[in-house]
């Protein structure tokens, strides 16, 4: 499939916080700009965003929406950047979980990958699904009812998944197909 343009007129939000993984989001969303999408970051709070890079606080983003002033409604679909701080910030808000749950209800493409799937869990939408993630949180996905898989990119309906940064090439790939066929869930 040839992935050149084919998400244009695509609005994908990218939610995040405090120490998201830096090239879990810039290299994402570079495949998203690249397929002709526009794609914004939207932060619990307006201004800027700093990054986590591995190891140590990566670069500082803009922020292009607030949460508070974001309509998910207005998006076509989600891309959920992982690192450690950025889900545990983001599962402490309930505008977020909210945001997150609208995807899923109305059955819009999400992608999320290493960590991010924490975000899943408090949005409740993980049980019966096929999914993978960053190891440590096996478990706890497992005990919110997913069916977790050590896979480098996992498709599950409206849903792709993947481990960690190894895998963005493959995850960027199984993203961009999700995103421009809209796949459902089913029911």
């Amino acid at each position: 499939m040839n992935t050149e343009k084919n998400l244009s007129g695509k609005k994908v939000a990218i939610l995040l916080s405090e120490g998201f993984e830096e090239v879990e989001m810039t290299k994402p969303r570079q495949a998203l700009q690249d397929a002709g999408a526009t794609a914004h970051i939207i932060g619990l709070k307006g201004g800027d965003v700093k990054a986590w890079d591995m190891d140590d606080w990566g670069e500082t983003y803009d922020v292009d929406l607030a949460l508070d002033a974001a309509d998910p409604a207005q998006y076509d679909a989600l891309l959920l950047p992982g690192g450690v701080i950025n889900p545990d910030n983001l599962r402490q808000s309930d505008k977020a979980i909210s945001f997150v749950k609208h995807f899923f209800s109305e059955q819009k493409p999400v992608a999320a990958i290493c960590h991010a799937p924490i975000m899943l869990i408090e949005a409740d939408v993980v049980d019966g699904r096929t999914l993978t993630s960053f190891p440590s949180i096996k478990t706890d996905l497992k005990n919110a009812g997913a069916n977790w898989v050590d896979q480098q990119v996992v498709n599950d309906g409206n849903l792709v998944t993947s481990r960690n940064p190894d895998d963005i090439p493959a995850f960027n790939k199984g993203m961009i197909e999700l995103f421009a066929n809209g796949v459902k869930a089913s029911a």
